[in-house]
């Protein structure tokens, strides 16, 4: 994690003594990510390949609760962790290193994380999984560290300003509908349809939905459009907010309450490792979201984030905080090439970063397991 990161809450002006206490809540499976980077190629079938850098961090769904963790966000993650030192320096991670509260985490006795090793090379990445699925948490609280209490998830997921879920075909979470009763709002995001049918009324969570944001194939083959705008439009027939991500071009999205729609273009960096970077726009959508932004600000909001997570290598090792957005935003203005027109898209920044910024760039902690303080 970043260290002398600014202390700014994007929400501070919002709060509200009766306000829920999270933020956001999620849940979902953390993994080991172990990534390698520095390789000059692929691994080729016989060989040994030496990488010129490595870093550990927790993976899976901890990429996104880092993300909103390191924009202010006071983030609540359920997922069972293994009762292994790759669980322990996970919780570590994300309770102490990132502030995230895990008091509806459980770790399970007897089960080991699952690890992701990644190779990341030439603006490409290539990974390889091992787990298995966490047994369901039983009445009686698993083993967890000490301070953790015990799970109440699925069944009560805490009173939250918004959730964030992610799709399946088939599939209902019933947490979904709960945390949307007690006043979430649920963004999701979803996955490839195996099953090759792409049905939104497969959906059944898409009805509790705030905002979805799939990408812009996942769009099209939902809608049966041959456009990711025309498919945002349908969608948000569908859902107060489509978000339609468009890779290289940006994102648009549709405001389906009022009919608003905005596109804002994507920030041309150099791509080193993609791992996370849509977790990372969605969490810069919902804090925007969260903080009442105009539609395009959100937008461009989580595509700048989502940028500065691909010139670092990792899932949550990359997620920016505001320490690397105010960074970013006094480079920018200071080179003479920059479009003045282009940077007033970002000028709705100058109300919530500091005046002063540490310089560009900014070197990332790589953590290494089994290091002693």
């Amino acid at each position: 994690m970043s260290t002398d990161t600014p202390g700014i809450d994007p929400l501070q002006a919002l709060r509200a003594p009766r306000d829920p206490a999270c933020d956001v809540f999620l849940t979902g499976p953390v993994f080991l990510d172990i990534i390698f980077t520095g390789l000059d190629s692929a691994p080729v079938r016989g060989t040994e390949s030496w990488a010129r850098g490595m870093g550990s961090s927790p993976g899976g769904v901890a990429n996104m609760a880092t993300a909103l963790a390191r924009l202010g966000l006071r983030t609540s993650l359920a997922a069972a962790f293994g009762d292994d030192h790759y669980g322990e320096y996970c919780w570590d991670a994300l309770e102490q290193g990132e502030g995230i509260d895990l008091s509806m985490s459980h770790t399970v006795p007897g089960w080991h994380s699952p690890v992701t090793v990644s190779m990341a090379y030439e603006g490409e990445r290539t990974m390889v999984s091992h787990g298995h699925e966490a047994p369901a948490p039983t009445a009686a609280p698993a083993a967890a560290p000490a301070g953790a209490s015990a799970p109440a998830f699925p069944h009560c997921p805490p009173r939250a300003r918004a959730a964030i879920a992610s799709l399946a075909p088939g599939r209902s979470e019933p947490w979904v509908a709960t945390a949307a009763r007690n006043g979430a709002l649920i963004f999701a995001d979803v996955g490839w349809d195996e099953t090759g049918r792409w049905d939104l009324d497969a959906l059944p969570d898409l009805a509790h939905c705030e905002a979805f944001l799939p990408n812009a194939e996942e769009a099209m083959r939902y809608t049966r459009t041959d456009c990711p705008r025309t498919a945002a439009h349908a969608l948000a027939e569908r859902v107060p907010l489509a978000v339609v991500t468009l890779g290289a071009e940006g994102a648009y999205a549709v405001d389906g309450r009022t009919g608003a729609a905005a596109a804002v273009p994507a920030i041309e960096v150099e791509a080193l490792d993609p791992t996370g970077a849509g977790d990372v726009f969605v969490a810069g959508f919902v804090t925007g979201t969260l903080a009442d932004w105009p539609l395009a600000d959100r937008l461009a909001f989580a595509g700048l984030t989502a940028a500065l997570s691909v010139q670092e290598f990792g899932g949550s090792l990359s997620a920016p905080g505001w320490a690397e957005i105010a960074a970013w935003w006094q480079l920018i203005r200071t080179c003479a090439s920059q479009d003045p027109a282009a940077l007033e898209r970002y000028a709705f920044l100058d109300d919530l970063l500091p005046t002063t910024a540490r310089a560009w760039p900014l070197r990332r902690a790589v953590p290494t397991i089994g290091f002693r303080q």
